[in-house]
């Protein structure tokens, strides 16, 4: 039965990158498509079903038939007996899937009893298990789900399906109608940039104050377990290493109830580092593990953060709160960038009195496609040392970071590399690391380094640097022009005298 994956999987073996690309984004199309086929099927043919409802729907139909091998069968479209047999209904064989699939994954049990908590509200509900025409509202969306999405999460995850499937599920919370709301979801290689400026290694504790669907969290665990990959020798060392990974060594925070259930499936069906994801206030935290080692405190050392900018300074309060409570390691942070020109003074003034700015990046003003164009910039921190007025700040300009980008619904993709931006992102991550000496694609109009004033607060934004020393060029040009303009003025003189005659 899984003899035409067994050769397809052989076939890409052996292709060029070019060839794996095209296949990549062939996929990525597909996807695309399923998610919003689905979304416009539910919103359209399934009456009485909320926002969180269809969220609830497409995260209890994932769980349920991921199944676990040897362990936990997948739960089929057969299964589902339509039956009002109390205990039997659809919802509850869906829910005792999930609770089976749960346990198996060793989730700790109050994480368990929160998720139980929260899809029951939608799975058990009456409605959702009234039977019509033989069958449940239920079971049709159950058959929607596996039938569109299946084929993507049942043949192994991959970051780009999970990526997109909680970048569709966000847009449909109604965010994005709400003009109050601010909650922007990180493009996943906007992600990884931050990982790599946040040095995340194997050995690395990285937490976020505003997790969202945990978008940045899945790019620093992949890290991390990449890292492992390449130095780690033994395969039962490794293993060790990878379960500490995903249960120590990530931690998140989320306030809106809705999107946390979002950052906790997508962490499950990544691997798992849905551990230490709190549904809690981050400017209340503690510091300490939400599971496992609660009395401990989370040994922090790499901080990534895309927050709510509605919230005071623009979001710079949960930068100052996160790296009070580090004492090392590093920060990246992508945020308005009115936040380093005035709009977060204070904060600012207090994140330099014990941590380091290293390098501020001007990013494109569109990366958030779909909102409002916003400048943005990421600020990159050393942890507690204190910024001295002599410390030089690497000042980046990544207008240009070789995508272009399309807000168009039906647009193939809205994202093509067409300048080099792979080597670009490589390039700025070396750049704030190394310095000058690593200037390849960008030149010195797009970076300098300067000092800024630690007890100033809005000088951390790049402004490119006017050389304002005449050349001899300069003088020739000047003295050309002014030489045309007076011969011009004097002609004209002479005109009018002749015309006077």
């Amino acid at each position: 039965e899984n003899f035409d994956d067994f050769v397809a999987k052989v076939k890409t073996l052996h292709l060029s990158q070019e060839e794996l690309d095209k296949l990549k984004e062939q996929k990525e199309k597909e996807i695309d498509k399923s998610l919003r086929d689905l979304n416009n099927d539910i919103y359209q043919n399934e009456k009485g079903l909320g926002e969180n409802d269809r969220v609830y729907l497409v995260a209890a139909s994932i769980m349920a038939t991921i199944g676990i091998p040897g362990k936990v069968a997948p739960l089929e479209k057969k299964d589902l007996k339509s039956s009002i047999e109390e205990g039997n209904t659809d919802g509850e064989i869906v829910l005792r899937k999930i609770k089976a699939f749960l346990k198996e994954k060793k989730i700790p049990q109050d994480k368990q009893d929160i998720i139980i908590r929260t899809l029951s509200n939608t799975l058990l509900t009456d409605n959702i298990n009234k039977v019509e025409d033989g069958e449940t509202q239920l079971k049709r969306v159950f058959t929607k789900i596996v039938d569109d999405l299946g084929i993507y999460y049942k043949i192994g995850l991959s970051t780009d399906f999970t990526g997109k499937l909680f970048n569709e599920m966000y847009s449909w919370l109604g965010f994005t109608q709400d003009k109050l709301n601010d909650v922007v979801l990180t493009p996943s290689y906007i992600a990884t940039l931050l990982v790599k400026l946040a040095r995340v290694n194997k050995d690395s504790y990285v937490w976020d104050f505003a997790t969202g669907s945990a978008g940045l969290l899945v790019s620093a665990m992949n890290e991390m377990l990449n890292d492992a990959k390449d130095t780690i020798t033994s395969p039962e060392e490794l293993v060790q290493k990878e379960i500490k990974i995903k249960a120590e060594q990530l931690l998140g925070l989320e306030v809106l109830s809705n999107v946390y259930m979002l950052a906790v499936l997508n962490m499950i069906m990544m691997g798992d580092g849905s551990s230490n994801i709190l549904n809690k206030d981050s400017l209340k935290f503690d510091g300490k593990y939400g599971f496992g080692k609660t009395n401990e405190i989370f040994p922090a050392d790499a901080f990534i953060l895309n927050p709510p900018y509605s919230t005071s300074g623009n979001g710079m309060i949960f930068v100052e709160k996160a790296l009070q409570m580090m004492n090392k390691g590093y920060a990246a942070i992508i945020i308005q960038n009115s936040a380093g020109s005035g709009k977060a003074k204070d904060y600012n003034i207090n994140i330099l009195k014990q941590n380091t700015l290293i390098a501020s990046i001007k990013m494109p003003i569109d990366i958030f496609v779909g909102k409002a164009s916003v400048q943005t910039n990421i600020y990159v921190f050393k942890v507690g040392e204190k910024h001295h007025k002599d410390e030089m700040v690497k000042f980046i300009d990544f207008s240009n970071d070789g995508y272009s980008r399309s807000n168009r619904k039906k647009a193939s993709s809205n994202l093509k590399d067409t300048d080099r931006a792979k080597e670009r992102y490589d390039e700025i991550v070396n750049l704030v690391r190394f310095g000058r000496s690593k200037l390849n694609i960008f030149t010195e109009k797009e970076y300098y380094e300067a000092t800024i004033d630690p007890n100033d607060g809005t000088d951390w934004n790049y402004n490119p640097i006017i050389d304002t020393k005449p050349k001899l060029e300069d003088f020739k040009k000047t003295v050309s022009d002014y030489l045309a303009w007076d011969i011009s003025q004097l002609l004209k003189q002479q005109g009018k005298k002749e015309e006077g005659k």
